[in-house]
């Protein structure tokens, strides 16, 4: 029998912490509902006393969890064990997950404590979560650069409390493998009550090792590795679910270990991600890149042709990525779509399917052949902001302008609380025109830091999926927008109103839709 390697992904929580990768509570509940199809074992829903946001959003994720344990992440303080147990109390499997760091520079310059107050703590904490269900994690922060010996008597103490997973974080991304093997090895050699509790890592990718760092720790003898989808987080990012899942389903010849997740879910998650975050997957990333199953080379083509294992270690299919996409177009009947969105793993209800399907009929008018990756991004977008447009900012439609001669000119119209708004204005070219346009109808005090245009597929009428992200002068948050069109333009406009709409939703600002109408 294979040893079991429990998957706990904290996108929703460490992941989250990206810079301007913050998520509100629908777009949470969308990559949850992914995650649990996905049979991802623990699901990290947030940091519940962090604010009624992130409480609801774990609290709506434990009522939906149909088959993950839902999570929340709390201080060694009782406020935070409180917020987190109440968040996670209508899960069918409730987790609390508790930490405090355990070096010597981190007790000293951070938390000012001495070694023997922190295990009280520990003690106190622990003891403290149980109250609230009989599955407790507890996690020593900067364990990697703590001293073995008090590690140890850490780990020790919060098992004795009853922490039934403890976790080893690389909280700065400063190990190597062969080091991380070793602080393993030690643990399970010198913790006289290690066989009550499951062993768990969790990496930080700041030297690039965090993936490597996991399977390392997992040969020495951790059971649960933490991880996110692209692998996004702090700073470098987080160990990368995609390549810990994958690495152990194709070396299962050394790395023989079972899991539950479903890997053909893994393109339909990256791709959700990134569209919600606005984080785009370099495409020579390893599984959900762009280029990780292309082949310029002749030679990989040709052996390719001939066999696909002559250069391909695993099946796209594996990931969810389709060989046979071209499959789609305006005579395409309702029958088929729907096998599509099955086939593509793209969960839409009855009652959703016949908008879906007019959707795909516009677009397949426009664009002669469509994609797979076409439809996952027209059910992503419509998904995601369905519901968010009612009541607020909606794209009426755009007229532009533009050219090397003369001024570079847009009209654009929007649907304010349901009152169509237009503006015209001029600009350095039409996305600047078309952003200034916008501008004089919502006059938001934000400031634009990041505009990025992509092709959804090949081709001449390929979407176009924009990213637009901008920061607001007086919080200095970041919020991010998307959409994507076979226009640029459309796209663009779009993707700007979206920011805008999470801007004034997450700031309560709607008073401000009345401010500089132009007629």
């Amino acid at each position: 029998m294979k040893d079991k390697i429990y998957i706990f992904d904290t996108t929703l929580r460490d992941g989250e912490q990206s810079p301007g990768a913050t998520m509100n509570v629908e777009e949470k509940i969308m990559i949850a509902d992914v995650l649990d199809e996905m049979k991802v074992d623990i699901i990290e829903a947030g940091f519940a006393i962090s604010s009624k946001g992130d409480f609801k959003a774990i609290n709506e994720i434990a009522k939906r969890a149909k088959n993950a344990s839902v999570c929340s992440l709390a201080r060694a303080i009782e406020k935070d064990i409180v917020a987190a147990g109440e968040a996670v109390k209508p899960a069918k499997k409730p987790r609390v997950h508790t930490f405090i760091s355990t070096s010597d520079i981190h007790l000293k310059y951070q938390f000012k404590k001495t070694r023997e107050e922190v295990l009280e703590i520990i003690d106190k904490t622990v003891r403290f979560a149980t109250k609230y269900t009989d599955d407790i994690e507890w996690s020593a922060m900067d364990a990697t650069r703590s001293d073995m010996d008090y590690l140890c008597k850490a780990i020790e103490t919060a098992i004795k409390a009853g922490a039934t997973t403890i976790n080893i974080p690389d909280t700065v991304g400063y190990a190597i493998p062969a080091e991380m093997f070793r602080i393993i090895t030690d643990i399970r050699n010198r913790v006289p009550n290690i066989d009550k509790a499951i062993l768990s890592f969790h990496g930080q990718n700041d030297l690039g090792l965090a993936v490597a760092n996991a399977l390392s720790a997992v040969q020495a003898g951790v059971r649960q590795i933490e991880c996110t989808i692209n692998g996004i987080g702090e700073r470098a990012g987080n160990t990368s679910l995609e390549e810990v899942v994958m690495a152990i389903k194709t070396r299962n010849d050394f790395l023989p270990y079972k899991m539950d997740v479903k890997s053909e879910y893994i393109m339909r998650a990256s791709k959700l991600v990134t569209n919600i975050t606005g984080l785009q997957v370099q495409a020579n990333k390893a599984i959900v890149g762009a280029n990780a199953f292309a082949h310029e080379s002749g030679i990989h083509q040709d052996g390719v042709l001939k066999h696909a294992e002559t250069y391909e270690i695993m099946k796209p299919e594996s990931i969810g990525l389709l060989r046979n996409k071209l499959v789609m177009g305006k005579h395409s009947g309702r029958a088929a779509f729907k096998d599509k969105l099955r086939e593509l793993n793209l969960r839409v209800e009855d009652s959703q399917i016949d908008n879906f399907f007019e959707k795909f009929k516009d677009l397949a008018d426009k664009k002669k052949d469509i994609f797979d990756e076409d439809i996952i991004i027209m059910v992503g977008e419509e998904t995601r902001h369905g519901e968010e447009s009612k009541g607020k900012i909606k794209f009426e439609y755009l007229e532009v302008q533009c050219g090397s001669r003369g001024p570079q000119k847009a009209k654009v119209c929007l649907a304010v609380d349901g009152i169509e708004k237009c503006a015209e204005s001029t600009g350095q070219g039409p996305i600047d025109a078309i952003f200034k346009a916008i501008k004089d109808i919502i006059d938001v005090d934000a400031k634009l830091v990041l505009y990025d245009v992509t092709a959804v597929t090949e081709g001449l009428d390929s979407q176009a999926e924009v990213l637009v992200r901008l920061r607001d002068n007086k919080t200095a948050a970041l919020y991010n927008g998307s959409a994507s069109d076979i226009d640029t333009t459309v796209a663009s406009a779009k993707a700007y109103v979206d920011a805008i709409n999470k801007l004034l939703v997450h700031e309560e600002k709607i008073d401000l839709l009345s401010q500089k109408v132009v007629a």
